[in-house]
C-alpha cells in the first residue's frame, strides 16, 4: 500500500450516492475532522485519479504514477463494473466535500477477499483511511457474508500497516516483499448503508 494506501488487489462499485449522502460528507464528526463518503467513480473522476496515483502515493505500490491515459480507462472500467452482477470487485471513491481524494476496492475476485486502497498524499494522517476500511468491513461481512478479507502493504510504508491494525486486521507474516494481514468475521457491525448500493435495512 502507498502510503497510506492498503495494497492487495484489483476493483468495481454499487450506485451512485444520493442527496442525503453528498450532504453527509461534508459534516463533521465528533472530533470536528470532516466525514467521508465512499460513493461510485464516475468518467469525470480521471483528473482527480491522476492526483491521486501520484509519485508520492505510489512509491510503495510497485508501479508508477497514473497517467492520464490510464486514469480514464480505470474511471471507465469502474462505472462499467458498477452495472454488472453480481460484482466481482468493488471499486469507491473517497469523497470528501465533492473532492475525491482516495479510493478503495474490495477483490471478491481472489481465492480469499482483498482489501486495498490508496489516499492522495495531501490527506495523509487525517483518519480518512480507516473510516473507509471499516465501512467496506461492513459491506464485505455484513450483507456479502464473507467469512474472510486480506490485505497488504509494503515494510516501509507502517502508516497502512497502522491503518489495518486499527480496523481489526491481524498480522500474518510476510509474503513476496509484502506485509501480510487478515481479518474473520467478528468486527464490529456498521450500518451498510453508509456504502453505496446497500441501504440500510436490507443486510
Amino acid at each position: 500500500m502507498a502510503r497510506p494506501s492498503g495494497h492487495a488487489a484489483p476493483r468495481s462499485a454499487g450506485r451512485a450516492d444520493g442527496p442525503a449522502d453528498r450532504r453527509r460528507a461534508g459534516r463533521s464528526g465528533e472530533s470536528g475532522r470532516r466525514v467521508i463518503t465512499l460513493r461510485e467513480l464516475t468518467p469525470e473522476d480521471a483528473d482527480a485519479l491522476q492526483g491521486i496515483y501520484s509519485p508520492e502515493s505510489t512509491r510503495f505500490l510497485g508501479r508508477g504514477p497514473m497517467s492520464d491515459t490510464e486514469a480514464r480507462r480505470v474511471a471507465g472500467e469502474a462505472v462499467a463494473a458498477g452495472t454488472r452482477s453480481p460484482h466481482t470487485v468493488y471499486t469507491l471513491g473517497l469523497d470528501l466535500d465533492h473532492d475525491l481524494i482516495g479510493i478503495i476496492r474490495l477483490h471478491l475476485d481472489r481465492p480469499v477477499t482483498a482489501l486495498s486502497y490508496i489516499l492522495r498524499a495531501d490527506t495523509w494522517g487525517m483518519g480518512y483511511p480507516t473510516d473507509a476500511v471499516r465501512r467496506m468491513l461492513a459491506l464485505g461481512f455484513g450483507s456479502l457474508g464473507l467469512p474472510e478479507i486480506q490485505a497488504k502493504h509494503h515494510p516501509g510504508n507502517p502508516a497502512s500497516g497502522r491503518v489495518l491494525l486499527k480496523t481489526g486486521f491481524v498480522s500474518t507474516g510476510e509474503y513476496a516483499g509484502f506485509s501480510t494481514y487478515a481479518i474473520r468475521q467478528s468486527v464490529p457491525r456498521v450500518p451498510t448503508g453508509s456504502v453505496p448500493g446497500h441501504p440500510p435495512g436490507t443486510e
